[in-house]
């Protein structure tokens, strides 16, 4: 796990511009630093050693020197793809997955080797042969890769806070994000806040020559179900599980495992073997879940660490929060990740977690459909439609929900597990150059368009895979562990995992009220039903009851009347949010975070010195 810098230029800076770039990601690899120079290319490198600890350092040449490789991740099946290498008489001078797939680009070409390729990734390719830079992200969106193309220069890199140290780089906010950072509380769109950043999306790649740059996707997500009764889809399942923590655990370094007290990571340290979990909680009421972590890991005999967060621990995190995640974040479990990060890097550098078993088998709350919500939903939709239009401006009343729910189709509600504000409400509280007319709708169409014909499950299994865990979960996933120096492997969102779980039928995913059905039914085998049975609760953060406190509460009221805010908000109309909030009247603890950590980001990387 490591981290890389790069940019493309005809003029030139000189050495130190690569070095400064490379030192703003020295996070994601303190082991080591290596830079490469070839004309107008410029790569620079931080290394996590993980794999061949001595020989392993990048960039990485081939025998001619004439291709050149930066990579960010773990390739899990390298050792079967340099088999072939090998035969095909290729000389390797390492033993890590980076030279395999520089000698794998050689040999299969773009698609051929991205196709051969199990893990998670972000590289990038120098081909002077070609005068062509190629570089990909992997399938699910594991690793980031950022790009901008400014002032003739192409800048490339694991973090865009890199690019920050680049002459050509024109640090300016993209006022199109902040009113979808605000409904959807991360940022939805392909450009990040930084204007003219772009994320490469999952599963795609590009090719860079004579200036132009060309995208091109080489996997897709499809569906494909195929009923083969539910006690084979658990042996399924229980057999690429096993598969997968098997190749997840290939390491020169000792592996360990997040651990709550939810049926994935639980099933995932039953299967690992390691000797070490890490669990946090907080120590309000019904926030700490860490005594069944505790439990499991004394069933298991493994040894157990944990650390309680104190609300001023918490708010001291978010500064850093948002550092690290590069653009505003606001999922609270993101502080949570980053203490858990910290704690485990004490003791290992690779840790496995849970992440991905929700959105490939359906666990999220939302997926399910209680009896009274399934009979509502039978009742005709114009009925239900007819419903929900003479209460949507009501106060809320018992039963309301499932009208709302029910009386709209699900492409016209359903954006993903987080929706902090509608869209009229961002533009109310945003000044004007930040409203915008693009709704929360018009993101998410082109996704079900693609799954028109699906069931509603399906369809919201497909968004959350190609924009919830994308741009949310896997993004605090990489960036809060990196902050912390350790890699975060995620076994149970992995290619081999998926082909299994996108054959599943939907009535193997949800049965009644239990989601993950045949999932939790394969993890009962290993651990207890306690454990398996548990309904989803993810990272449980008590934010809006620290807002309720007079100390905390005040530290939000300062930031929202800061000098810089009148720029971006309604100062009168936040404020109004906060102080229903303290005093009662409504639950806005979502909402005020939203905006706060918003600000927080701006401060730290338009105020201060970065």
């Amino acid at each position: 796990m490591c981290g890389f810098v790069g940019y493309y230029s005809k003029k030139e800076y000189g050495e130190q511009v690569i070095r400064d770039m490379s030192q703003m990601i020295v996070h994601r690899g303190p082991d080591s630093d290596g830079f490469y120079t070839d004309g107008d290319v410029h790569f620079g490198f931080r290394r996590l050693s993980i794999i061949d600890l001595e020989a392993g350092s990048q960039p990485i040449l081939n025998e001619n020197e004439d291709v050149a490789i930066i990579f960010n991740g773990e390739i899990y099946n390298y050792q079967d793809i340099r088999v072939d290498l090998v035969e095909k008489g290729y000389k390797f001078k390492t033993h890590t997955d980076t030279e395999v797939i520089l000698h794998g680009y050689e040999e299969y070409g773009e698609e051929g080797i991205l196709n051969k390729l199990r893990g998670m990734f972000a590289f990038t390719i120098w081909d002077k042969r070609t005068g062509k830079l190629f570089g990909a992200r992997d399938h699910f969106g594991i690793k980031p890769y950022y790009y901008a193309q400014m002032g003739g220069d192409l800048l490339i890199g694991s973090e865009i806070k890199a690019f920050l140290k680049h002459p050509a780089f024109k640090k300016e906010v993209n006022k199109e994000a902040l009113k979808h950072y605000l409904v959807f509380q991360y940022n939805p769109l392909e450009e990040t806040f930084f204007k003219g950043v772009h994320k490469l999306r999952p599963g795609h790649y590009y090719t860079f020559q004579d200036g132009k740059m060309t995208i091109k996707r080489y996997f897709n997500l499809e569906l494909d179900y195929e009923d083969v009764g539910l006690e084979k889809t658990i042996e399924n399942i229980e057999d690429a599980v096993e598969d997968s923590i098997k190749y997840h655990k290939i390491s020169d370094v000792e592996v360990g495992s997040f651990l709550s007290g939810g049926v994935d990571s639980s099933y995932v340290v039953s299967k690992a073997n390691v000797d070490k979990t890490f669990s946090v909680g907080f120590e309000n009421k019904g926030f700490d879940e860490t005594m069944y972590a505790k439990e499991l890991s004394d069933m298991l005999g493994i040894d157990n660490y944990s650390k309680i967060i104190t609300p001023d621990e918490f708010f001291e995190g978010i500064d850093k929060v948002q550092y690290y995640s590069d653009e505003p974040h606001a999922n609270l479990s993101s502080v949570a990740l980053y203490f858990l990060s910290g704690l485990a890097s004490e003791h290992v550098k690779v840790v496995l977690s849970g992440e991905g078993a929700d959105e490939l088998f359906a666990g999220y709350n939302e997926y399910e459909m209680p009896w009274l919500q399934r009979t509502y939903a039978k009742l005709p939709f114009g009925l239900r439609h007819f419903l929900f239009n003479k209460t949507r401006n009501t106060n809320h009343f018992h039963g309301k929900t499932i009208i709302t729910k029910f009386g709209q189709k699900l492409e016209d509600s359903y954006i993903g597990q987080a929706k902090i504000m509608l869209d009229n409400e961002a533009n109310d509280i945003l000044t004007p150059a930040y409203q915008n007319d693009v709704t929360m709708m018009d993101l998410t169409k082109k996704y079900y368009d693609d799954v028109k014909d699906m069931d509603e499950v399906s369809k919201r299994i497909y968004l959350d895979m190609n924009m919830w865990i994308v741009d949310d979960i896997l993004l605090k996933a990489d960036k809060m562990t990196m902050a912390n120096s350790i890699e975060l492997r995620v076994p149970l969102l992995d290619k081999e995992m998926w082909n299994v779980a996108r054959k599943i039928p939907t009535k193997y995913k949800v049965h009644n009220t239990t989601t993950k059905y045949a999932f939790r039914k394969a993890a009962e085998r290993s651990i207890p039903e306690a454990w398996s049975n548990r309904r989803k609760l993810g990272f449980v953060v008590p934010f809006v009851s620290f807002i309720k406190e007079e100390k905390y509460y005040q530290i939000v009221k300062e930031m929202f009347n800061r000098e810089f805010v009148s720029e971006f908000f309604d100062v009168a109309k936040i404020n109004q949010l906060l102080d229903n909030h303290y005093n009662g009247v409504i639950n806005n603890g979502r909402k005020v975070y939203t905006i706060y950590t918003f600000l927080v980001w701006y401060n730290q990387y338009f105020l201060m010195e970065v």
